[in-house]
C-alpha cells in the first residue's frame, strides 16, 4: 500500500495563500524606462514624469503551473512509500558455547562405539556431539577447548559444518596435558561479552579436576552468574577414578549449581547421549521472529512530474513570445 513518512507536510499546503495574504503581490518600484536620452525626451514631449508601481499580471497557464507545482513538491515532502508485504525472518535467540576437555586423560579408551568397539572419551564426545550440534539448527554454536590454558576454537556461528569440522580435528593433549576448569568458564565469559542475545549456555565436559587455573572456579561461576550466563557440566567417565585421572564431582556440581545449570555423570557412550537428551529439554530451540516491511521510495516522482511541467510552461510561453514579436514586426 502507499503511504506518506511524513503525512504532517500535507499542513503546508495553504501556506503560499498565507504568504500572499500577508505580503501581497510582488510589486517591481522601478522606473519603466531607462535611457541616456530620458531628459530630452521629456523636453521634446513636454510630459511630467511620474513614480509608480508596476505590479507583474500573471496568465491563467501560470497560476494553474504555480498551483499544481506546489501541490506536487509538497506531496515529495510528505514523502510517499510504497511499502510491501511484510517479510518474516527467525532468528537465533541463543548462543551456545561448547567447552571441550582435551587433557591427556581424554585419551582413556573406556567408551564404546555402536558396534561395541572401544573407543577413546574424546572420539566418543565426539560423536554425540555431532549428534547433538545437528539438532540446534536454531542455536548460534561456539566451540572452545582446554588443557593447560582455554583456547577458542569456533566463534558463535550458525554455520554447524564449520563448528563440526572443527570438532573432528580435535585430538587428546594439543592444549597441554593439565585441566584448567576455571581458566575456561574465564574463556568463555569473554566470548559472550559482545553478545547480543539474552539466552547464554555454556556445556563444559572434563574428565578431570581442576589443576590450577589462574582464575579460581569458584569466582569464575560467580562472574558467569552476573553475566547471565548457564553453566551445564558434564562429568566424563568414571567418578571414582584416583591419583591424576581423580574427578571432583563436588567441583563440577558447585559451577552448575551457581550458574543455575545442570550437572551429569557419563560413564560410557549410552549415558553420554541421555545427557544430551536432557540437555535437549533442558534447553529447547528458541528463536525470535522479526519480521520488517520493504519500502520502496517514491518522491522523486512528484518532483520529475514538476519539472517536466515547468518545461512545458516556458517553452509555451517561448514560441507564444515568439509569435507575438512576429507579429508586431
Amino acid at each position: 500500500m502507499l503511504q506518506f513518512e511524513f503525512l504532517w507536510a500535507i499542513l503546508l499546503l495553504p501556506l503560499p495563500i498565507v504568504v500572499f495574504w500577508l505580503t501581497g503581490e510582488y510589486r517591481d518600484t522601478s522606473q519603466a524606462l531607462r535611457t541616456p536620452v530620458f531628459k530630452r525626451v521629456i523636453n521634446l514631449t513636454g510630459q511630467t514624469p511620474e513614480t509608480v508601481a508596476v505590479a507583474l499580471r500573471k496568465g491563467r497557464l501560470q497560476k494553474a503551473n504555480g498551483l499544481v507545482s506546489w501541490i506536487l513538491i509538497v506531496i515529495a515532502l510528505a514523502k510517499p512509500v510504497w511499502v510491501d508485504e511484510p517479510i518474516v525472518q527467525e532468528i537465533s535467540a541463543r548462543d551456545m558455547l561448547l567447552i571441550v576437555d582435551l587433557s591427556g586423560s581424554m585419551e582413556e579408551k573406556d567408551f564404546t562405539d555402536e558396534a561395541g568397539k572401544k573407543i577413546t572419551r574424546l572420539n566418543a564426545v565426539k560423536l554425540v556431539l555431532a549428534d547433538f550440534i545437528n539438532r540446534r539448527e536454531g542455536d548460534r554454536v561456539g566451540l572452545a577447548v582446554f588443557g593447560n590454558a582455554a583456547f577458542p576454537q569456533a566463534p558463535f556461528t550458525t554455520d554447524h559444518a564449520t563448528v563440526l569440522s572443527l570438532l573432528n580435528d580435535l585430538q587428546s593433549g594439543m592444549a597441554g596435558p593439565r585441566t584448567m576448569i576455571g581458566d575456561a568458564i574465564g574463556l568463555a565469559i569473554r566470548l559472550f561479552e559482545p553478545a547480543v542475545t539474552e539466552n547464554k549456555v555454556v556445556i563444559l565436559l572434563t574428565d578431570g579436576n581442576d589443576t590450577g587455573s589462574q582464575m579460581p572456579v569458584s569466582r569464575a561461576s560467580e562472574i558467569a552468574l552476573q553475566e547471565g550466563i548457564t553453566i551445564h557440566t558434564i562429568a566424563i567417565g568414571d567418578p571414582a577414578n584416583v591419583g591424576e585421572n581423580a574427578m571432583n564431582t563436588d567441583v563440577l556440581q558447585a559451577i552448575s549449581k551457581t550458574t543455575g545449570g545442570s550437572y551429569f555423570t557419563a560413564l560410557d557412550r549410552i549415558s553420554l547421549l541421555a545427557v544430551y537428551d536432557e540437555l535437549d529439554r533442558l534447553e529447547p530451540q528458541k528463536l525470535d521472529s522479526i519480521s520488517y516491511r520493504p519500502k520502496r521510495q517514491y518522491f522523486h516522482y512528484p518532483l520529475a512530474v514538476m519539472i517536466i511541467c515547468n518545461l512545458l510552461l516556458t517553452i509555451v510561453m517561448l514560441r507564444t513570445s515568439g509569435r507575438r514579436e512576429n507579429k508586431h514586426a
